[in-house]
């Protein structure tokens, strides 16, 4: 058998043989003319359920551990979101934010109740981690945070508490309650979901019901609150006319949608050790998400023609089967490289619709389905997915450069998908970044990229592996980390990209 060296070397050789058969149909033609509009950072937002070891274990140690932490939180997972810039935060869930009262999470840590996790695990919660650690968590992250309150098992008047009690500046019941927690100033907390997921695990409720109920909600939220309903679960385009057709525009400033990129959900496959055709079947329902959010917007259009109300996509990423030998409820699963095209694909389409998206999270930021970071005791891994959003943090709050892609297809059997995708944005020092990425696992793609403009330099990052299905473990943490992009070639206005099978890479313009 070869050594590693030689499995090695042999890779090396297939990558140079895949880039020597690099197909020339691809196109890329910026359109700086055209409208355009600002990708919201909030795009680049994450999640934080109270599920597996998202929270205890993940994020939060206690304030005892040995593991070194800022009042119970990771330092290095807070170093590690810094470099991200994640610009918001969702908690406490999820469908456990439905089953969360939140006056069990304040006050002394050790008379606080406990609850079981019925969603996730059937695990003791004792509501060690609360509003005041989520909160402070989400000022040293710079993060704005984002709270999902409950509506499938709660009450108006909690839900308003909970407003009162984290915004209100002044004397009154729920404020003079937080000073006596310890803190004096509240909060400012401007974005809340309207419950979760109300078409399921919020309550099975039908559209128009929801409708009523989120309207009830939203009238006694008061202050600078920006209210998000419980969208719609992927295709369920009738979910989003009822709520767009039945809530009035002013009650309303963000529409959630859920989309996972998922290959059957009685067959999930593993995470690591997958064929091409679950690959495929995988890439083809991230694709998917751009038919999702056009559809959705033009039902969304009918009512709002200005645009007034975002599109939130609060919850997207792959999902497969839980590691082996992990509590099933807790959705361990490992991070490859089919995770990263599954960013850099459903980022690429947010950038190319922020007109409509405005706000979105990754489901999840720690420990769970499609994280960024892993931990194992004191270890930390960052994940392919953390190293592809931490390169397209450079078009947060940029200018969108509308861009017309002309790709090669990936073909498997009789199907076939966009081998080729990219958005561009130019940022306010006047820099132009552009972002693609090649699904297909097998061919090299020459891409030519028309600007318009008669650039002086060009330097980038790639993110690529010799497979797939490689990721990076504890025992190899930088098994997959960004290097120096070498095969882009500036010549007057145009650019000649030679991006490898399976691969995202981001470039800077000057």
């Amino acid at each position: 058998m070869p050594n590693k060296f030689s499995r090695r070397f042999i890779s090396m050789l297939s990558l140079v043989a895949s880039l020597g058969a690099v197909q020339a149909q691809n196109k890329v033609t910026f359109h700086p003319d055209a409208p355009t509009q600002t990708i919201n950072r909030n795009i680049y937002g994450h999640f934080a359920e109270h599920l597996g070891n998202c929270i205890y274990g993940g994020f939060y140690v206690g304030d005892t551990s040995h593991i070194p932490h800022i009042n119970g939180v990771r330092k290095d997972i807070i170093a590690a979101l810094k470099t991200l810039k994640i610009p918001n935060l969702r908690w406490p869930g999820g469908c456990f934010a439905d089953t969360y009262h939140w006056k069990d999470g304040i006050g002394p840590k050790d008379k606080r109740p406990t609850i079981v996790n019925t969603w996730w695990g059937g695990v003791t919660e004792n509501n060690s981690f609360g509003t005041h650690d989520f909160l402070n968590m989400c000022e040293e992250l710079g993060a704005e945070p984002y709270l999902a309150g409950n509506v499938g098992s709660g009450t108006v008047q909690e839900l308003a508490d909970w407003v009162q009690y984290v915004n209100f500046p002044g004397k009154s019941p729920m404020s003079d309650l937080r000073q006596q927690n310890g803190r004096q100033q509240p909060w400012k907390v401007h974005y809340w979901g309207v419950g979760n997921e109300a078409w399921g695990c919020g309550g099975n409720m039908r559209p128009e019901y929801y409708a009523d109920i989120y309207r009830k909600y939203a009238t006694f939220m008061s202050g600078n609150t920006f209210k998000i309903a419980s969208g719609a679960n992927s295709s369920d385009y009738n979910w989003t006319e009822v709520l767009m057709k039945n809530i009035p525009l002013h009650m309303l400033d963000g529409l959630a949608l859920h989309h996972y990129s998922i290959i059957d959900w009685g067959k999930k496959g593993d995470a690591v050790d997958f064929t091409e055709e679950q690959y495929f079947q995988t890439m083809r329902s991230t694709c998917f998400m751009d038919t999702l959010v056009r559809r959705h917007s033009a039902i969304m259009d009918k009512y709002d023609p200005k645009k007034k109300v975002a599109l939130v996509v609060d919850e997207w990423g792959g999902w497969y089967n839980v590691q082996a030998g992990t509590n099933p409820g807790f959705l361990f699963q490992q991070n490859t490289m089919r995770d990263a095209m599954i960013a850099g694909v459903t980022l690429n389409i947010f950038n190319n619709h922020s007109d409509r998206v405005r706000m979105a999270n990754l489901a999840q930021t720690v420990n769970v389905l499609q994280a960024v970071v892993l931990t194992k005791g004191e270890q930390l891994v960052l994940t392919p997915t953390y190293h592809v959003m931490e390169m397209y943090n450079v078009h947060q709050d940029a200018t969108l450069v509308p861009v017309e892609v002309q790709s090669n297809s990936y073909t498997y059997k009789n199907e076939r998908l966009p081998a080729v995708t990219a958005s561009a944005s130019k940022d306010k020092s006047g820099v132009t970044h552009i972002s693609l990425v090649n699904i297909d696992p097998a061919k090299a793609q020459e891409i030519t990229v028309q600007t318009g403009t008669a650039w002086h330099s060009v330097t980038g990052r790639i993110l690529s592996s010799a497979k797939l299905q490689d990721y990076n473990s504890f025992t190899q943490p930088d098994k997959i980390k960004p290097v120096a992009f070498k095969e882009a070639v500036l010549k007057n206005n145009t650019l000649t990209v030679k991006l490898p099978p399976c691969a995202v890479v981001v470039l800077e313009l000057k």
